[in-house]
């Protein structure tokens, strides 16, 4: 029983770690609640996206977090309108926050490959396992559906080249109906219709950065916004893992020893 627990804290705490790469969560994020927490593209950052409200790019994940671990993550977006999707393997993630047996842990029960769906028009989000062939549905906050009541203050800072894309350095400062401003500091470029290929921005003791590359602003299919038909589906990220983790641990034989 010891071990079992053990097991799904460190499990927790990767799908934690995760979420938080996740890009985009950290302005809405609650601290120490796994479960009701809702990976999306909040309102606030949807808006630093401009008149570019359709596209598909590659994107690097980089947070740091209050006690100085460090997790990077690549992964691949789509967006359309408010509605998100965001891809990542956690084997590929890399920094004091994702030791390689944390990362060997969460593929070995299927969890490695993760793919988050968030769709404010039905106030929901999913959180996609392929390798479980399974999906956990939660409800998205209020204030996370909310983007008509944003305002945005954009001030040039600087002019730098990103990746090779000419891009206008701004802070833009987005305040949400309650008063309360999300400062980033945003490149955009130039030959991409201003897209911003390069954002950084500090929430909740976290400074996280997010690199897009391979940038197609076409509209995405919009099959890519729906959860797998034939996945099982969950209410919540807890009872996914109760069953579904276990389930693999009974099938695999073979449970972490409590010290790893």
């Amino acid at each position: 029983m010891a071990q079992q627990l053990h097991f799904m804290k460190t499990q927790f705490k990767g799908l934690l770690l995760a979420v938080l790469c996740s890009s985009l969560l950290p302005l809405h994020a609650q601290p120490g609640r796994p479960a009701s927490g809702t990976p999306q593209i909040s309102a606030a950052m949807a808006k630093l996206f401009g008149d570019n409200q359709a596209f598909s790019a590659a994107v690097q994940s980089e947070v740091k977090m209050s006690g100085g671990e460090t997790i990077s993550v690549p992964g691949k977006m789509s967006f359309d309108s408010g509605k998100s999707r965001f891809e990542m393997n956690m084997s590929e993630a890399k920094g004091s926050a994702m030791p390689p047996q944390m990362a060997e842990q969460m593929k070995t029960m299927g969890m490695d490959q993760m793919v988050i769906i968030s769709r404010p028009e039905e106030k929901q989000s999913y959180m996609v396992y392929p390798g479980l062939k399974a999906y956990a549905q939660m409800p998205m906050p209020e204030e996370a559906a909310k983007a008509g009541t944003l305002k945005i203050e954009t001030t040039e800072i600087g002019k730098e080249t990103v990746d090779g894309h000419p891009c206008v350095k701004n802070k833009a400062v987005v305040t949400d109906e309650k008063g309360t401003k999300h400062e980033s500091t945003v490149w955009n470029a130039t030959d991409l219709k201003n897209f911003p290929v390069k954002i950084e921005t500090t929430e909740q003791g976290m400074a996280m950065k997010l690199s897009f590359k391979n940038v197609k602003l076409s509209k995405p299919e919009a099959s890519q916004f729906n959860p797998p038909g034939d996945f099982k589906k969950y209410d919540n990220m807890m009872a996914l893992m109760q069953q579904e983790v276990m389930k693999r641990m009974q099938q695999g034989g073979g449970m972490p020893a409590a010290g790893e």
